[in-house]
């Protein structure tokens, strides 16, 4: 299927050893994208509590080393500078206080009751929540509430080190101040309760927090409302005795806080009325602000993170769309294969199916070749082998390592040598097209071997008058290797299982290379082959579509290629395919809006071969992205279970090409590492045709190094490879 090119010049990189060191932006910016990508995923497990979550909560403990006044006193916990003080909420004075938040369904309520009412409150934030959602805490700052810290990801600080209680305090406030521009004072320890639970866990946790600079703040009126026992029980838990100060608990967030909502639109009346004021702390204490300004370094950095986290939140959800399109397109592309190739294969092997009459007229066979020198005699002698009639017209293509001469010294019948200086695959198609005497023609590359039937049920379908061309069934050589049997999978599911489906749909996107057929009519309708993409297989095939002509599939026209070798030698060969897809679909892209047979493929094809062989292979890695991702921060077994549903899928689809294809099923072992590994390829290779396109870059035609390990089949299948036949694996110059 390799293109015969224009003759590379020299590598410039031989003769500069520092530039064959440096990663090639090739693989440096699909890396980048990569790593990026897993970056913003990394970000999102941070803030949303997947990455260093500790979920445990430290049962109660002995409290003999607690201070007495601490035990004794108030909700206000001062251990600044060596205190050891406590305060309490004057009479008539209620200090609504919120955890947990901001959560974007139920803090936007709370903030609009307590506007109404004129009341201030404090609103103990979380890090992760506030990271996620700054412009909550903002408005808090704006409407005159107070906020205090609440951690960053909600851990019991009893069971954390110095370290870790440091990181929790640096990085609540670092969002806080990204948020709203403020640092603040004020700090409750989750899971907290009242001054007389402190113990011996939680008191050192508190002291050494007053190290830090912070006031400790916790609760004498708990609303219990997290446990959603009813308006009316909300109220009277949140209601203090005998007119006394309070610090009431509430939660904005964590759950359905509707309960709250409605019993603070009747609290808030009801006890304004009974002479209290609800006021934020430190204006019930009559004490100096807790908030204080940020600015310089110190906001930007917060301004940066916050931006950071709202960035990996809009590309995590673009990327779960797009993995819900990958999906879809998976699945789909797999349903459609699965129908319509059934329908394929059982329409054309019913005893009675026929393409019309039987074609025994002779055919010529157009081979272009440079320098295949190890594969043109194994091609040649396959020709000759051939149970129909045939001529063979080998156009050499500037070839230097004696290709032309191979081929006229074997002396053949019905062969013929036509040479050119070198210029590409379509301008010796086109020069072979010349010299062929036939009115069917048969195009294949040097490096391929045909079996004695394969020319024989190419050109059957001709016996119908509306087809002009005509795809075989191209299958790989040398397969031994793993990245041979990968590419056998690939020929087999993704090619030819393709197109029994693109042929019942009457839209089929390319003739491979090395095994098509076409009227001769037909080619010179269309202007014959162009060099105005990289892939002149789907450009030709995409034309005849828009000329009226259909194009079909042979099933049992097999041809045996030699696929490349190495990896270096299959991006080489797929960049080329997949850029010059991209550029035949543009090519081609008016036949969206046109009438008639080109209005159809337009319509039909060009959307399925764009999802399918270009945008599909693009967001494939989602996949193997969110199954690391699931792997490491879960849920782990739902992640796995869904991966290896795709794969079954997958598998199923493969055996069953496997199948139709009358292939052996033992090369399918290979099926999950090709998957995992060989997606990553493709994407890359997508990726960089992308940038090649957007960036109006031009690719140039590339020789495919040949081994010349796939020979003329002996009883219809290519000889296995000896380890006689490896002793030289040097490339063909």
């Amino acid at each position: 299927m390799a293109s015969r090119t224009r003759r590379p010049g020299p590598a410039t990189g031989a003769r500069d050893g520092s530039r064959r060191r440096r990663l090639p932006m090739r693989l440096l910016l699909p890396s980048l994208v990569l790593v990026a990508l897993m970056a913003m995923l990394m970000l999102r497990g941070y803030v949303h509590s997947e990455i260093l979550a500790d979920h445990r909560v430290q049962p109660p403990a002995a409290t003999d080393r607690v201070p007495e006044q601490i035990l004794k006193g108030g909700p206000v916990i001062d251990t600044r500078s060596g205190r050891t003080t406590s305060l309490r909420v004057p009479d008539h004075r209620l200090v609504l206080t919120f955890d947990d938040g901001p959560d974007p369904v139920w803090t936007p309520r709370v903030l609009d009751v307590l506007k109404e009412h004129h009341a201030h409150a404090v609103f103990f934030v979380t890090g992760t929540m506030t990271s996620r959602y700054p412009d909550l805490v903002k408005r808090m700052v704006d409407e005159g509430h107070e906020v205090g810290l609440h951690t960053f990801n909600h851990p019991d600080l009893s069971y954390q080190s110095k370290q870790r209680i440091d990181w929790e305090l640096s990085q609540n406030q670092l969002a806080i101040s990204g948020a709203a521009g403020i640092r603040t004072s004020l700090f409750r320890p989750p899971y907290s309760s009242f001054a007389d639970a402190m113990d011996n866990k939680s008191w050192p946790v508190t002291d050494y927090i007053g190290s830090r600079g912070y006031i400790t703040i916790v609760n004498n009126t708990d609303s219990e409302d997290w446990q959603r026992p009813g308006v009316d029980e909300i109220i009277r838990r949140a209601t203090p005795q005998d007119g006394k100060g309070a610090i009431v608990l509430m939660h904005d967030s964590g759950g359905d806080r509707s309960q709250t909502v409605a019993a603070l639109d009747r609290f808030l009346p009801d006890l304004k009325a009974r002479g209290y004021e609800f006021d934020n702390l430190t204006e019930a204490l009559d004490a100096p602000s807790a908030h204080t300004q940020v600015t310089g370094l110190d906001r930007w950095k917060g301004k940066a993170w916050v931006f950071l986290v709202q960035a990996s939140e809009r590309i995590t959800d673009v990327l779960v769309v797009a993995l819900a399109v990958i999906g879809f397109l998976v699945i789909s592309r797999f349903v459609l294969m699965l129908l319509l190739s059934g329908v394929h294969a059982r329409r054309v092997r019913r005893r009675d199916f026929s393409w019309g009459p039987t074609v025994t007229e002779p055919v010529s066979v157009l081979v272009p070749a440079y320098n295949e020198a190890k594969c043109i005699e194994n091609t040649v002698r396959s020709l000759m082998a051939s149970e129909h009639p045939i001529e063979v017209v080998v156009v050499d293509d500037g070839s230097s390592d004696g290709t032309a001469r191979i081929v006229e010294a074997m002396g053949l019948p019905n062969v013929r040598v036509v040479r050119q200086l070198n210029a590409g695959k379509p301008a010796a198609l086109n020069r072979g097209l010349a010299n062929a005497r036939y009115d069917i023609v048969v195009m294949m590359d040097g490096d391929t071997v045909f079996e004695p039937a394969t020319v024989r049920e190419l050109v059957q379908p001709f016996g119908d008058p509306s087809v002009g061309a005509v795809a075989g069934n191209a299958k790989v050589g040398n397969r031994d290797s793993l990245i041979g049997a990968w590419q056998h999978i690939e020929y087999v599911m993704g090619f030819n299982l393709d197109r029994r489906m693109y042929d019942t749909l009457r839209c089929m996107p390319t003739i491979p290379g090395a095994v098509g057929a076409f009227r001769r009519s037909a080619l010179e309708r269309v202007g014959g082959m162009s060099d105005d993409t990289l892939a002149e297989d789907t450009d030709i095939t995409m034309a005849m579509h828009r000329d009226g002509w259909r194009v079909v599939y042979a099933e049992n026209a097999r041809a045996w290629t030699e696929a490349p070798e190495t990896v270096q030698q299959l991006w080489s060969q797929r960049y080329r395919w997949s850029y010059g897809t991209m550029q035949a679909i543009w090519k081609h892209r008016r036949a969206l809006v046109e009438r008639g047979p080109s209005g159809r493929f337009g319509r039909v094809g060009l959307p399925l071969v764009s999802l399918f062989m270009v945008l599909a292979p693009l967001l494939a890695p989602l996949i193997d992205v969110f199954l690391l991702y699931g792997i490491i921060f879960g849920p782990t077994t739902k992640t796995i279970g869904a991966w290896l549903g795709v794969l079954a899928i997958q598998a199923v689809c493969a055996a069953y090409a496997f199948r139709l294809d009358r292939e052996r099923m033992t090369h399918l072992i290979s099926l999950p590492l090709q998957q995992i590994l060989y997606r990553q390829l493709m994407y890359v290779v997508l990726l960089q045709s992308w940038i090649t396109a957007l960036t109006g870059g031009r690719l140039r035609w590339q020789k495919l190094r040949r081994t010349g390990v796939v020979e003329a089949p002996g009883g219809g299948v290519p000889r296995p490879r000896t380890p006689q036949d490896g002793a030289d694996r040097r490339p063909a110059g």
